[in-house]
């Protein structure tokens, strides 16, 4: 079997491997699944809830466990970890109750002598193949609604963040029985070989150019993508004084690699120098090693340097990298403030998914929401300003599926998140997720018929 090497993104050393799946090994695991299918569908919503809370249960007892594995492969600072992890336990239980609070849509008196019911039922075996940013939250944010509504599920971490899924597997299989939520490891081939298998339906989150080509595979069948961000930040001049500090964290959390996070910042009406201060002064306090931890991989630290090493900026401010040897080899990159940046700059149109903040001045509203809604990406959104009714009314303006007044990632099981144009199609979260997870079959019975 071929294997794939994992790597330190704090050193940048080899650190181990898993396994690379290759055809025989995605139909083996879609095998399993789709024999464990019917068993897990057999029970009844309080019986699946019951297995998915004692999940839950197991993930929070064993949390300093999941946080070291975690940590392993995003570099992540230790609270972060588990605090991530303690979300992901939640997840399983809000869709324990979720599913067992919903009541199905039911009518009478639709067709003269005919009842009418609608059955919901899941789709069957799900492939979710999740990204290395969040790995341990975004399987849950997939697995936990896919197994709620009655689907086993194939989980496809990211090659070089396998290490949680891989315990979430272990401990599903013992829990929820085996098969039902079953972990297949490997490189982006294997996530083709996943997607072109006999699977009932796909949730995938990561990039643009993967989503695209998951839809172009997947034909029918249901499919829900969670793509880039890329998202603007407006700013009006009475912004509330704790706007910088707030952005420079948002912006910093997970070294920037949230498909959520702020990217570009717009100031409106005035004020603009004094943002880019502010907000270069924020930063400054920032440093990786210290606050966050490094990018994830030579991708993305390529990546970093290539949009912000050649973004033409009138000023440039950059925070601090405290790692000292041998971490010192790693990924590390500074947060940054990149100021009066053209529309047509990469760093503008692209993705920096990094610690990164552009800041450009708009003369008015009007403007600021064309320069908002100009990229192809429409996942999320914040507004600043004390004026909450002129925020709301710029919230109603901007092409994005979650927007904040006056704070940036603020974000809970039961609000839905999902994107707009080039982020996708599709919901994550609160009890609407469960849509994408199972149809409906109307039944209609005559009762005049003897």
């Amino acid at each position: 079997m071929s294997t794939l090497d994992l790597v330190d993104p704090r050193t940048g050393a080899v650190r181990g491997s898993c396994p690379d799946g290759d055809a025989r090994d995605v139909a083996a695991a879609v095998a399993e699944a789709r024999a464990a299918a019917g068993r897990w569908a057999a029970l009844t919503v309080r019986e699946r809830a019951d297995r998915l809370l004692r999940l839950a249960g197991r993930i929070e007892e064993q949390a300093p466990a999941y946080a070291r594995l975690e940590q392993a492969g995003t570099g992540k600072p230790g609270q972060q970890a588990l605090d991530e992890v303690g979300l992901a336990a939640d997840l399983f239980r809000f869709y324990a109750g979720a599913a067992r609070a919903e009541t199905g849509p039911a009518a009478g008196g639709l067709i003269g002598g005919h009842e009418s019911w609608v059955r919901w039922e899941p789709c069957g075996v799900v492939a979710a193949i999740v990204p290395w940013n969040y790995p341990i939250l975004m399987a849950a944010w997939r697995c936990a609604p896919a197994l709620a509504a009655g689907n086993t599920v194939v989980l496809k971490p990211a090659e070089s963040t396998p290490d949680s899924a891989r315990r979430l597997a272990e401990d599903a299989a013992e829990i929820l029985g085996p098969g039902v939520l079953r972990t297949l490891t490997g490189g982006r081939q294997c996530g083709r070989l996943l997607v072109d298998a006999e699977v009932d339906a796909i949730a995938f989150t990561g990039s643009v150019p993967g989503g695209l080509d998951v839809a172009r595979r997947a034909g029918v069948r249901r499919i829900s993508l969670e793509l880039g961000g890329n998202c603007p930040v407006i700013v009006f001049p009475d912004a509330p004084p704790g706007t910088w500090a707030a952005l420079a964290d948002a912006v910093t959390y997970n070294a920037g690699q949230s498909c959520a996070g702020p990217s570009r910042v717009i100031t409106v009406g005035g004020g603009h120098r004094e943002a880019v201060d502010r907000l270069a002064d924020a930063l400054a306090t920032r440093s990786a090693g210290r606050d966050f931890g490094p990018l994830n991989n030579p991708a993305q630290a390529e990546r970093y340097d290539r949009l912000v090493g050649k973004a033409e900026a009138g000023v440039r401010s950059a925070g601090a990298v405290t790692v000292e040897e041998p971490e010192a080899g790693g990924f590390w990159r500074p947060a940054c403030v990149l100021a009066d940046v053209p529309d047509d700059d990469p760093v503008i149109r692209e993705e920096v998914f990094a610690p990164v903040l552009t800041v450009q001045p708009a003369a008015d509203i009007g403007e600021a929401l064309r320069m908002a809604g100009s990229v192809p990406q429409a996942l999320a959104a914040s507004v600043w300003t004390r004026d909450i009714e002129s925020g709301l009314k710029t919230a109603r303006g901007l092409r994005a599926g979650e927007v904040w007044v006056n704070c940036h990632l603020v974000q809970t099981a039961e609000l839905p998140h999902g994107g707009r144009a080039d982020s996708g199609t599709g919901t994550d979260l609160s009890a609407l997720a469960l849509a994408e997870y199972r149809r409906p079959k109307t039944i209609t019975v005559n009762l005049e018929a003897r």
